[in-house]
């Protein structure tokens, strides 16, 4: 099988600021039960997801063109930019920001414990 990926455009992304643009590559069905997200995520300018807390699975970022805020589990902020590959660990939050006038892309990965 071959398709497109499934674009959906989030406002406010858990109580982030702005606009978010998923560009879903699997569908929940298609993870069988082993996670619930595989998509490349545009962060739009001067947009956020917001802080939250992932209970029961984890969740890579990698970096692909941009650059933002990554806000980790303890609250500390790093600058992120391509190649750059932002882990949090089952218990552990977290949240990103694009402050910048160009978008913020990357692929995100959420996945069972």
């Amino acid at each position: 099988m071959v398709r497109k990926t499934i674009k959906r455009v989030v406002e406010n992304a858990r109580g982030g600021a702005g606009t978010v643009e998923f560009y879903d590559i699997l569908a929940p069905e298609e993870f069988n039960g082993h996670g619930r997200l595989y998509a490349k995520t545009v962060i739009k300018p001067h947009s956020s997801i917001g802080f939250h807390v992932h209970e029961a699975d984890t969740e890579p970022y990698y970096i692909l063109e941009g650059h933002g805020v990554f806000v980790d589990n303890d609250k500390s902020r790093t600058e992120v930019g391509p190649g750059d590959v932002c882990v949090i660990e089952v218990g552990q939050g977290h949240a990103i920001e694009n402050n910048t006038d160009e978008d913020l892309v990357m692929m995100a990965l959420v996945y069972n414990a």
